[in-house]
């Protein structure tokens, strides 16, 4: 059984690496859809773009730098890469050298982008390094360190993360659109998809034809893209799972029920049923069901208190 400070650790090593990605993503779209493309910004796509990273509207050129590089900001790129790179400091000993070396190689080249100022209004340039970089993270982690109990800490963090961003940037642009008077138009579709890094996979599923209901049921309920909430879900689950019996703290089932919970329903949604209902209320509630198997992961695994129990 892990250490829990090396558990902890390990945990926000992949939430916090996911986190910064899915920044970067996201301002990578909203400073390509503000290059001269005036009418952009006045449809409102950029804005609910960096509303869903709970960033506030400015200038997009400032805000996007501020985004990557701002230390004040908990959520920016460097904040997020930094938090990281402290964790697996911490874990050092259970993560491989070859893990520690990438990690700390992003987060000196980012430093070094900060400090060069002919980089850092190069937007798009920061923005596929720091994505390349925590792709070549996971791929060097699942490649050189054990599938066991650390490795499922890792992809916990990772899966939970993401299904959290998913929901809520699928909010910001759907949750209410339906109640309106229309759904995003075709450009917003479009920016919602990039932003997911789900475009090409889109169309070979559903072709060129971008509807809000096929986004939706693509991004929220889709079992095979692996930035769709239930496919997140399916893997927190089962990184959870394998938590329990790895650890043999079944006693602490609390997140692998929750897990399980938010898995199902998302396994026998139905979008038309949840559009027809109200859709921000639902994304919101995935938000409040991955909370609690935070709370209950952390609880079971990180603090190891065995009187658990949560609220059905």
């Amino acid at each position: 059984m892990l250490l829990s400070r090396v558990a902890d650790s390990l945990y926000w090593i992949s939430r916090y690496l996911e986190r910064a990605e899915h920044t970067a993503r996201v301002v990578d779209v909203a400073v390509d859809l503000g290059l001269g493309r005036g009418s952009t910004r006045d449809d409102g796509t950029i804005d609910l773009l960096y509303t869903s990273l709970e960033l506030p509207i400015s200038e997009p050129g400032s805000l996007a730098v501020a985004a990557f590089f701002d230390a004040a900001n908990a959520n920016s790129v460097l904040s997020c890469i930094t938090v990281a790179r402290e964790n697996a400091r911490q874990a050092r000993e259970e993560i491989s050298s070859e893990m520690w070396q990438q990690l700390n190689g992003l987060f000196l080249r980012l430093k070094q982008m900060r400090g060069d100022a002919s980089r850092t209004p190069r937007t798009h340039f920061v923005s596929r390094s720091v994505i390349e970089g925590v792709h070549l993270f996971h791929g060097i982690t699942d490649a050189t360190m054990g599938h066991g109990e650390g490795g499922q800490y890792l992809l916990a963090g990772r899966y939970l993360e993401r299904a959290m961003a998913t929901a809520r940037l699928l909010d910001r642009f759907m949750g209410r659109a339906f109640d309106g008077p229309s759904p995003p138009d075709q450009a917003g579709l479009v920016a919602l998809l990039r932003s997911c890094s789900a475009l090409e996979a889109y169309c070979r599923h559903y072709t060129a034809d971008v509807r809000p209901e096929r986004v939706m049921e693509f991004l929220l309920l889709d079992a095979n893209f692996p930035r769709s909430v239930r496919f997140s879900a399916s893997i927190a689950e089962s990184a959870l799972r394998s938590l329990g019996r790895l650890s043999g703290r079944r006693a602490g089932g609390d997140a692998e029920r929750l897990a399980g919970r938010l898995h199902a329903s998302l396994d026998y949604g139905q979008v038309g049923e949840i559009l027809d209902g109200e859709p921000h209320l639902y994304l919101t509630d995935i938000g409040r069901q991955c909370a609690r198997i935070h709370s209950a992961l952390y609880r079971t695994y990180i603090l190891y208190s065995i009187d658990t129990a949560l609220p059905a």
